[in-house]
């Protein structure tokens, strides 16, 4: 399996999709029901085919990422050839971004001698889909990229 399988959450709120997975597959819901029982390692082959095609058209889709820790925010906009990297540095240990208090105090603070960003290019490897979801499974998450496009006004 390419990326992870997706969680019984997930597969719940894509159940008519996997059923037009089932489908395409030729196999019917006696077919499927059958299979979990006789052959588990079967159902989780076609478990784990079905997550990674989710996950493929997803992180195909996802043109943004954000990544925050307690002093560092990375965005990233997600580009076709590579992606760009907008960091936002807060040099202050008692502020932590990851609270109200400490989002609040970069909000107004933009400009304070204690916020520093940095902005770079980084090539994708060969697989540009798997690069983005290991920046996923570290914590990033998929955004429509408000943040970025702020970052980006404010300090170009």
């Amino acid at each position: 399996m390419k990326y992870s399988r997706l969680t019984k959450e997930q597969f719940e709120e894509l159940h008519q999709e996997f059923i037009n997975f089932l489908a395409t597959q030729s196999i019917t819901a006696d077919e499927w029901t059958n299979l979990k029982a006789n052959k588990p390692e079967l159902a989780e082959t076609e478990l784990d085919v079905f997550s990674d095609l989710i996950w493929e058209g997803v992180l195909n889709k996802a043109e943004y990422l954000e990544h925050f820790s307690a002093q560092h925010m990375y965005l990233f906009q997600l580009g076709e050839d590579k992606m760009h990297a907008i960091v936002v540095n807060v040099k202050n240990d008692a502020i932590d971004i990851t609270t109200k208090e400490g989002y609040n105090w970069l909000r107004e603070n933009l400009m304070d001698e204690n916020v520093e960003f940095l902005q770079a290019d980084k090539d994708y490897s060969e697989d540009k889909n798997l690069d983005k979801f290991k920046m996923i499974e570290q914590g990033a998450v998929i955004t429509k990229g408000e943040l970025y496009m702020y970052f980006d006004k404010l300090i170009n």
